[in-house]
């Protein structure tokens, strides 16, 4: 069997999605703004869009698409909103990810507890669109709270605690609804190793507590990305991050990590340090304009190859496609699953 492959979360939106407020700074915004379009219509449009870029997926060959999060004008934020005690019109300035960002902020000026079912919905316009296993990700508490302000809740762990019990209700429903790959992306656990070592983690177990064992429990844990393709001067987390982490995510319930390795390669040893937990492995640059070969990948995945067995990688992008429009890619998956096959 060739190893599997998946995307890590984003997809590049079909130009007549809504004209939101995209996360990164030349992501084309769409052709019609979202005011002028009905609930209804903007609806549609988000659910045909899903449609495609799922079915587009699994037609180049990935075998664990995800829905493209298609609907999230920011991959945070669009959680949150579903949340109780989150005020997005409410503006804190703050600066985050270890001085690498300042912002106007959404704040949560209550506390926090599940909304509204929403993701499920979501996961099953994309599942209708192929018999492939639709994966469904979800921003972690760490994640949230280093992205968001809070004028209610002092402690950070506390906060994270309680942003975990509200993530698992929405994981739960999912599960429950029958979606059956999960991710909880926790890109500062790569930034704040301390934080992801004390309580970080065990958030981790709380946002997957009560979910059955048929669904494969990923976190997704990158480096930091610009906010335009092929800039390069920007701050990302530290290169051992991922060597202090390894430890306590493979004595977790994780039956997945996803780790960046394309833009910056690590010491493939790192990959001894899973006995039981499946790596998906980053090997296509999504800041990058340019082309990785299809030999290029696959010489990687080899020499992972030397450290973890076949049937516990996964070949994916380092992290979402936003940044990259639609042909660039295509382009990229095509030679990822070309490689995946090939090895």
């Amino acid at each position: 069997m060739p190893i599997l492959t998946t995307c890590i979360g984003s997809y590049p939106k079909p130009p007549y999605v809504p004209r939101l407020g995209w996360m990164h700074e030349d992501v084309e915004a769409g052709e019609v703004e979202a005011g002028a379009l009905s609930p209804a219509e903007q609806r549609a449009a988000f659910d045909r869009a899903t449609r495609e870029v799922v079915a587009e997926q699994a037609a180049i060959g990935i075998d664990i698409p995800t829905d493209g999060e298609i609907r999230r004008g920011n991959y945070i934020h669009y959680h949150c909103r579903h949340l109780q005690g989150f005020a997005p019109e409410t503006l804190t300035r703050r600066t985050m990810r270890n001085g690498a960002w300042t912002a106007e902020v959404p704040t949560f000026t209550g506390k926090v507890s599940a909304g509204k079912p929403f993701l499920v919905r979501d996961w099953e316009v994309a599942q209708a669109a192929t018999e492939k296993p639709v994966k469904i990700t979800v921003p972690g508490p760490l994640t949230i709270a280093d992205s968001t302000a809070n004028t209610c809740a002092a402690d950070r762990r506390a906060w994270c605690a309680d942003l975990a019990q509200a993530l698992n209700v929405e994981i739960r429903r999912l599960a429950d609804a029958g979606c059956r790959h999960i991710q909880v992306d926790e890109p500062l656990f790569a930034r704040l190793p301390e934080q992801a070592l004390d309580f970080g983690i065990e958030n981790i177990e709380r946002c997957f507590h009560g979910v059955p064992a048929s669904v494969t429990r990923t976190m997704h844990m990158c480096c930091g990305y610009p906010d335009k393709l092929d800039e390069t001067d920007y701050v990302k987390a530290d290169p051992g991050a991922y060597l202090r982490l390894a430890r306590a995510v493979e004595a977790s319930s994780l039956d997945a990590v996803s780790i960046e390795d394309a833009h910056r390669h690590n010491d493939l040893s790192l990959l001894d340090a899973f006995a039981r937990t499946t790596v998906i492995l980053g090997v296509v640059e999504i800041a990058s304009s340019r082309v990785e070969t299809v030999d290029e990948i696959a010489a990687r995945l080899r020499a992972a190859l030397d450290h973890i067995d076949a049937d516990r990688l996964i070949a994916a992008p380092d992290c979402g496609l936003i940044m990259l429009g639609a042909d660039l890619a295509r382009t990229k998956l095509g030679r990822l699953v070309e490689a995946a096959r090939a090895v």
